[in-house]
């Protein structure tokens, strides 16, 4: 498939403001799909790179963008992903050089709508409405199977792109091969806006409340001696929280799923602020020195595993008083 049509989706999904009429468009593009093609084309429409982070900056990106553009696409997804995996391994000694000439070689073969939209997705900013919800649900129309199967695998796999051959490929058996694992991260579950108290609980039956700490999502598994961390964005953050490791691995279970929060607190136990936790997370840490400065403590709030038994389909309130 060429990149252009990609693009032309994405800037017809972000035109229309039909809930129905952008999962057509993203399902139409979906089943084109040779299977190669299927991970790039998921993670574009997105608004991610497989390789994660290139380091390209706007203002690289902006002088390239003004150069001459060829009228016709040409370009398919499968280059462009080739170019931008060269330009992700491209480092160490001298590598600038190259990185600038790998990356405008790129963008010299790109038409001004795909060099827009390469701009826009290298920079983290596509923002057409095509990101995990729609996905999803495109997906499952895509595949002729139920959204439910889709959300419960992409809950399980952590990755939306293998959720997505599977679906394509293999229909609901594919689906059906995700299930939990300890050490790999789920998707978290994440909270909604809501005008209101009364506009929170309006079809509920019963509702549990918990007090917001403003710390940093953690999801902490444990299998065995091992005990894994996981952000939000389900990075591997353990190396980074080694009070978390030992507190969750000197529990006398050999196996659980927690999900929460952790927070770093004052001395009279109140907690520091939001950007106070966050600096235990950064880059190139000085571990022991933060976490003297700044100790955590974990607070959970769901059970999802223990002992060998998923909760993840028991009522809430079971978990809760397993928890």
């Amino acid at each position: 498939m060429l990149l252009a049509d990609l693009v032309a989706t994405s800037a017809g999904v972000g035109a229309t403001r039909a809930r129905r009429e952008k999962i057509a468009r993203l399902a139409a593009l979906l089943r084109r799909l040779d299977p190669a093609e299927i991970e790039v084309a998921v993670s574009y429409l997105s608004g991610e790179l497989p390789q994660g982070r290139i380091g390209v900056g706007w203002a690289r990106l902006r002088d390239l963008a003004s150069g001459p553009a060829p009228e016709a696409p040409a370009l398919s997804l499968l280059d462009v992903d080739a170019a931008l995996g060269n330009l992700r391994s491209t480092t160490g000694s001298g590598s600038a050089s190259e990185r600038r000439h790998l990356l405008a070689a790129l963008f010299g073969r790109t038409t001004a709508a795909e060099r827009d939209f390469l701009t826009r997705l290298l920079l983290g900013e596509v923002r057409q409405g095509a990101l995990a919800g729609l996905m999803t649900e495109a997906l499952a129309a895509a595949a002729e199977v139920p959204p439910a199967d889709v959300r419960r695998a992409a809950l399980f796999a952590g990755d939306l792109r293998a959720v997505a051959r599977a679906a394509l490929l293999e229909g609901l058996p594919g689906l059906a091969q995700f299930r939990l694992q300890l050490l790999r991260p789920l998707q978290p579950m994440l909270a909604q806006p809501a005008d209101d108290l009364d506009a929170a609980l309006d079809g509920l039956d019963e509702a549990a409340v918990e007090w917001k700490l403003d710390g940093a999502r953690v999801q902490i598994h444990k299998d065995g001696s091992e005990v894994r961390i996981f952000s939000r964005r389900l990075n591997d953050v353990t190396a980074a929280v080694p009070e978390l490791v030992e507190s969750v691995g000197s529990l006398p279970i050999r196996s659980l799923l927690l999900d929460g929060e952790t927070i770093a607190l004052r001395s009279d136990g109140s907690p520091l602020a939001f950007r106070d936790t966050m600096r235990r997370f950064g880059s190139r840490l000085e571990v022991e020195a933060l976490r003297r400065e700044l100790p955590l403590s974990a607070f959970f709030f769901d059970l999802l595993h223990i002992e060998g038994r998923d909760l993840l389909d028991q009522p809430a309130a079971e978990r809760f008083t397993v928890l």
